[in-house]
């Protein structure tokens, strides 16, 4: 997980661009990984851990009858975890996870059942996930996989400055 931590902060300095993370099952574990990594302070803005449900609506603005019907773990409260910290903290980019680790289901979902979402300037990207194994294995695979999402987005947009630089469509 670290070469991507770090492939994703070289991304983010190449661009002068930053990242918030938003995380509720992996607890803290994307904003480690980054802060990991020499020089992460260039690009890592900081993070919120909104591991309660209550504070994904009043630290993030995740909407609070979205919450109220649906849980925590949805599609669309990932994707407002992620505009929300990017929008609270200030970054370019904002990244988030939510989803059952376990031992036990949550909010209707069986373990295993993870959100991922990336925010940032050319829109959102959420994914849904079903991960086997243990609790730490899920909420690992959950990290590593946000980190992936973020680095294959920053990749995309890259080209996309560079064609348009070039004249390109």
């Amino acid at each position: 997980m670290e070469i991507v931590a770090a492939e994703v902060l070289r991304l983010l300095a190449e661009s002068d661009q930053t990242v918030a993370v938003a995380e509720s099952l992996t607890g803290g574990m994307v904003a480690c990984e980054l802060t990991a990594v020499p020089g992460a302070s260039r690009s890592f803005r900081g993070s919120v851990t909104a591991y309660a449900t209550e504070l994904k609506h009043r630290v993030l603005g995740v909407d609070a009858g979205l919450l109220a019907a649906e849980g925590a773990v949805n599609a669309q409260v990932a994707g407002e975890m992620a505009a929300g910290v990017r929008r609270v903290l200030g970054a370019s980019w904002g990244i988030a996870t939510t989803g059952v680790a376990g031992p036990d289901p949550q909010d209707g979902q069986p373990v295993g059942t993870v959100f991922i979402s990336v925010d940032g300037p050319e829109g959102r990207k959420t994914v849904p996930l079903r991960l086997n194994g243990s609790r730490a294995e899920i909420r690992r695979e959950s990290a590593r996989t946000v980190l992936e999402l973020l680095s294959s987005q920053l990749r995309k947009n890259a080209r996309r400055q560079d064609t348009e630089q070039i004249g390109g469509i």
